[in-house]
């Protein structure tokens, strides 16, 4: 690795050796070098990808060689586009194809994830309010009190949360649907979603916490 310099940023960079400068170089030219660049760098990504839906193969349940193909190359694609996006943010911290295989992984992720909610039903209004309590933490000294907490938290989620809240609120910390799966079914991002999401526990929280039921949620599975 070359010598260290600060960004504009703040945030160190180094150098990129031989082969991730010429990474870079090739990403940003136009031409036939250009697109050669990103044939090769989608064929790279497309192994990685590969490889690791075959190691996720036992969570895609009776998912088949072809179906597995085709969300290695979904997420593959997903990959260099956010790669390209995101060129000027490489630091030169690691190799420029060990930073570039982190956006496939996590690409992997989010396609195996969508894979598996594929064909099921995504519910945003049926609130199973009985499970809300192995997800919130919450001590109570009775069951009536329990119950009681639940009721009022029912009825803050009614009463201060718009309707998109409400949706997302439901199918995320009720019906543990992952955000990106919620984020495609509402034709949204993930970005979006989270803050959807915290804003909602913001007001829920201040509701309860006025009806005298302060609680604090774990973290919500993304």
């Amino acid at each position: 690795m070359g010598m260290v310099e600060a960004s504009k940023s703040g945030a160190a960079r180094v150098a990129p050796d031989e082969a991730s400068q010429a990474w870079l170089d090739g990403l940003r030219s136009e031409g036939p070098r250009h697109d050669q660049c990103v044939r090769e760098l989608h064929a790279l990504l497309l192994r990685t990808a590969r490889r690791e839906v075959h190691r996720r193969r036992a969570w895609l349940g009776g998912a088949s060689g072809p179906e597995l193909d085709d969300v290695a190359h979904q997420a593959a694609g997903d990959a260099v586009l956010a790669v390209m996006n995101n060129l000027d943010t490489y630091r030169g911290l690691s190799r420029f194809t060990t930073w570039a295989y982190r956006f496939v992984i996590n690409h992997v992720s989010v396609k195996t994830r969508q894979h598996l909610w594929s064909g099921r039903r995504v519910m945003f209004d049926d609130a199973d309010w009985d499970r809300l309590p192995d997800r919130v933490i919450i001590s109570p000294h009775s069951h009536t009190e329990q119950r009681a907490q639940l009721d009022a938290l029912r009825k803050a989620v009614g009463r201060e949360l718009t309707a998109r809240q409400r949706e997302v609120f439901v199918a995320v910390a009720l019906n543990e649907v992952p955000i990106d799966v919620v984020a495609a079914r509402l034709d949204s991002n993930r970005g979006a979603i989270y803050k959807l999401l915290f804003d909602a526990r913001t007001k829920l929280r201040a509701s309860l916490l006025d009806a005298g039921y302060p609680i604090e949620e774990t973290t919500t599975r993304p």
